[in-house]
């Protein structure tokens, strides 16, 4: 009986020992949906699923750069609770479908306030109490968004606003809509909406109690779309609302629903939005204070809640051409923010969830066949053109440089091609092969910013090219990707717009801000002194040669964030500064890594970790500016590791510093790379017992797995 029991205790010892290991690897713990929504950061609080369609989330305000996901934290007031948003955009759209609960009768003014003390988010799940004594809760799948409310009565009122979308620049939003109230449990419907991008999306929305009666609204000018108030005598003072939508049709939408989410357990959805969480944040372990895991975990659930597969849970969704088709493997992805998350974030999609990566390439072939270019930025699966280049190009040619082949390359290429060569919006081919560069008096703004993003396109296209055996179109294209040379300036260093004569800017002023749509000029967001750092992406050694050696380009850097010049505009660019580098826009987030190619890579290191502890907070400030579909938080992973792809397109990592003593990457086929750090500084770096001679990691070492010691 002794041996029984001992037995027994070393059985219960083991449990709980596995019990408690996996306790501690819930990683959805430091997870603060919070960080980034006060301030710039512009994300949003609210539930979602990795990658999902949907996500429920309080709106504030339903217009203004200040609200592009609908909220802010400081704010006291709430319209309602909205079931599609942006994460960390500097445009608004999404916002469809808008409940609020109430008690009071009210015909006007729905709006409320909310303790604030009472606010909860963790990934999956969202809670709020408002002023009037009614909790609100949300959580979602990928395509089904599910709202509970809770009153302090049985008697419940509930507004259902289809009007409502988080707008931009517009006053009407709704072109078309055709809404039916099916009973008295079911409104289904579709809206043909005109805001940042021209779409159209269907839904079912259903409750678990009937509703006793359904007011509409008188529609104000404008109004193309309904709201409602619908009464509900409620059993247990609890009423719940599913709302399913889908880019192709009601039946699509209806046909998610009964597929995501037939029933209505609200705790278990919740418990499955926080496992599914669990599953991509363990995708890398770190250890480090709760604060650092708190700001580097968050990061990574913004880095995974977009791009949104909208396809539906059949394959079908709705192209750029407007038309419905099927996707191979159920997936077609929009969000896409290409312009920013070229970068940093889709190379780290390679190594973290390269089961995706296939998927997000062949979305682009399909948006080629249906817009006749590649993606610029999508919503919905639709075309704004916001931004400049064509930087779809850079995250395919990545793909293939690192191994992937569930696409077709030779289409890619011939879509790289058609793109960088037939006129679309933002992009005049005919122009720029004329001058070697974009004029600045034949182009409204951005001359600069345009020659040079799509000197780096070029240089993709010539790459893949290469790989591809094409010599005659890689020629071309490296050709192409000279063009930045034609903008250089000798007398300041810098990359200056000229004219169809060939003659500069003048006035000049280099530490002059620019954007297209606050103070127009040659440079993208931007001043001249952070856009002439662009062509370092691809061309290092050819910007070493015009600044006229290495130690005038480790000179340049040096004054780059020393330079002092104009106060922060976080409208023009101008936010998370350090002399002229500014860490709150895409443009600089490659040039502290330069030091590597420079007399002074030690600097570059001290400079890394400034810019690592003083733009990031665990707080609902903790973002400096736009995160941008992940691609601010995608510096901040990086970082963390110790290294980041100055030139996102070739598979290759400038080695920077790990800002934590270890970190282990769980990778594909069961492999795992830790890393290891043991100081601020290193004198040789270690992989798998070997030293790496040379600056740069490449992909294939790091998807092999091992150990990389700093030592």
């Amino acid at each position: 009986m002794k041996k029984i029991g001992f037995f027994l205790f070393l059985l219960l010892f083991s449990l709980e020992s596995c019990y408690n290991k996996e306790e501690a690897k819930d990683f959805t713990q430091f997870v603060n949906p919070f960080i980034g929504t006060d301030g710039t950061g512009h994300t949003f609080p609210g539930p979602c699923l990795p990658f999902g369609m949907v996500q429920p989330s309080p709106d504030n305000v339903d217009i203004g750069w200040d609200y592009t996901s609908g909220y802010q934290y400081k704010n006291q007031e709430i319209l309602g609770f909205s079931q599609t948003h942006l994460s960390g955009t500097g445009i608004n759209d999404l916002g469809d479908i808008l409940l609020l609960p109430f008690v009071e009768n009210k015909t006007e003014n729905f709006k409320t306030t909310y303790i604030k003390k009472s606010e909860k988010a963790s990934p999956g799940f969202y809670s709020v109490t408002l002023n009037d004594s009614i909790k609100v809760n949300l959580t979602a799948t990928e395509r089904v968004a599910f709202n509970q409310f809770l009153y302090p009565t049985n008697k419940a009122k509930l507004v259902v606003d289809i009007q409502h979308g988080l707008r931009f620049l517009t006053d009407s939003l709704v072109l078309d809509s055709k809404v039916s109230i099916e009973n008295n449990t079911a409104i289904s419907g579709y809206c043909h909406n005109k805001n940042w991008v021209e779409r159209k999306y269907f839904f079912t929305l259903t409750f678990d109690n009937p509703f006793s009666n359904a007011i509409e609204l008188p529609k104000k000018a404008k109004e193309k779309a309904p709201r409602y108030i619908l009464d509900f005598e409620l059993k247990n003072k609890k009423l719940q609302a599913k709302i399913a939508f889908s880019t192709v049709s009601i039946e699509g939408a209806k046909n998610n629903l009964k597929t995501e989410l037939p029933n209505w357990n609200f705790e278990q959805t919740v418990a499955n939005a926080k496992a599914k969480w669990n599953s991509y944040l363990a995708k890398i372990e770190i250890e480090a204070p709760q604060k650092q895991k708190e700001i580097f975990y968050t990061s990574l659930y913004h880095l995974f809640t977009q791009p949104s597969n909208i396809a539906d849970v059949d394959g079908k969704y709705r192209g750029a051409d407007d038309k419905v088709a099927t996707a191979a493997n159920g997936e077609y992805y929009s969000t896409l923010s290409l312009w920013d998350t070229y970068r940093a974030a889709n190379p780290l999609y390679t190594i973290l969830v390269p089961e995706r990566v296939n998927g997000f390439i062949n979305t682009m072939l399909l948006h080629h066949k249906a817009a006749g270019y590649l993606p610029i930025w999508t919503v919905w699966g639709q075309e704004n053109n916001c931004m400049i280049g064509n930087h779809a190009i850079p995250i395919i040619t990545d793909a293939y440089n690192k191994g992937f082949r569930g696409f077709d390359a030779n289409e890619a290429l011939q879509a790289m091609i058609a793109t960088t060569s037939k006129n679309h919006p933002n992009n005049d081919w005919t122009l720029y092969n004329q001058y070697g560069y974009y004029p600045f008096d034949k182009i409204d703004n951005e001359s600069v910013s345009r020659t040079l993003e799509s000197g780096y396109d070029d240089y993709c296209v010539a790459l893949l090219a290469e790989k591809l055996g094409n010599k005659t179109v890689a020629e071309t294209y490296y050709k192409r990707a000279s063009y930045y040379k034609n903008i250089f300036d000798k007398e300041t260093g810098l990359m200056r717009g000229k004219d169809t004569q060939g003659h500069w800017r003048t006035p000049f002023d280099p530490l002059k801000p620019t954007s297209p749509m606050n103070n127009p000029g040659d440079y993208t967001e931007a001043n001249a002194w952070q856009y002439s750092w662009a062509s370092t992406q691809h061309d290092i050694p050819g910007i070493i040669n015009l600044l006229g050696g290495k130690e005038q380009f480790t000179k340049q850097l040096n004054t780059f964030f020393t330079l002092s010049g104009e106060e922060d505009n976080r409208h023009l660019g101008q936010e998370g500064m350090i002399g002229q580098y500014a860490h709150g826009n895409e443009p600089s987030h490659h040039i502290s890594y330069l030091y590597a190619y420079s007399n002074e890579p030690e600097k570059g290191k001290k400079l890394i970790t400034q810019i690592y502890n003083q733009f990031y907070n665990n707080t609902p400030n903790g973002i400096t500016g736009n995160d941008d579909c992940g691609q601010m938080s995608a510096w901040y992973i990086f970082t963390t590791l110790g290294f980041y792809p100055v030139n996102p397109a070739t598979g290759a990592f400038v080695f920077g510093i790990p800002q934590v003593k270890k970190a282990t990457i769980h990778l594909s086929d069961n492999k795992t790379l830790t890393i290891i750090s043991k100081g601020s500084s290193y004198k040789k770096i270690i992989l798998n017992g070997k030293k790496i001679e040379g600056i740069e990691i490449n992909y294939k070492q790091i998807m092999q797995g091992g150990e990389l010691k700093f030592e």
